[in-house]
């Protein structure tokens, strides 16, 4: 599938990182370096701008090695950018760390997702199909 995209950073495009990945990550694209306290936000921008194609959207995740190593993870996750963003990338960054995490120009600070999406069409009745779940949730199926 081919993506159009500006890249006004200082870095080479996203990349899957091996032929298996699902996502790519995103660098940070800075002046000058960002310092996050504990449980600090920032976003974070990447200086890329997508056109995506309607039916499709871009889904801004945690990186895994960032979350385990330094406790920042991504807000809102995962983020969606719709088809008709044309905005600049941004990466709500959030540090649940006890101490300062510095965020430097080019960091990888998430990964990018595209995937295809469905609209609903809403179709209003009067009684759902019973199941045997029926209406319980949050840990109604098991402990263990």
């Amino acid at each position: 599938m081919k993506i159009q995209i500006v890249n006004k950073s200082q870095h080479p495009l996203p990349h899957y990182e091996t032929i298996a990945s699902a996502g790519m990550d995103l660098r940070a694209n800075l002046d000058q370096p960002i310092t996050l306290k504990p449980l600090e936000r920032a976003i974070i921008k990447t200086g890329l701008f997508i056109e995506l194609p309607i039916g499709f959207e871009a889904q801004v995740r945690p990186r895994s090695g960032l979350a385990a190593k330094n406790g920042v993870t991504v807000l809102n996750s995962p983020g969606t950018i719709d088809a008709d963003y044309r905005g600049e990338i941004g990466v709500i960054l959030v540090n649940l760390s006890n101490t300062d995490f510095t965020v430097d120009n080019g960091e990888r600070i998430a990964q990018l997702v595209i995937a295809k999406h469905e609209r609903a069409d809403w179709e209003e009745v009067e009684v759902l199909t019973e199941t045997s779940r029926g209406a319980g949730g949050f840990g109604s199926t098991g402990v263990k």
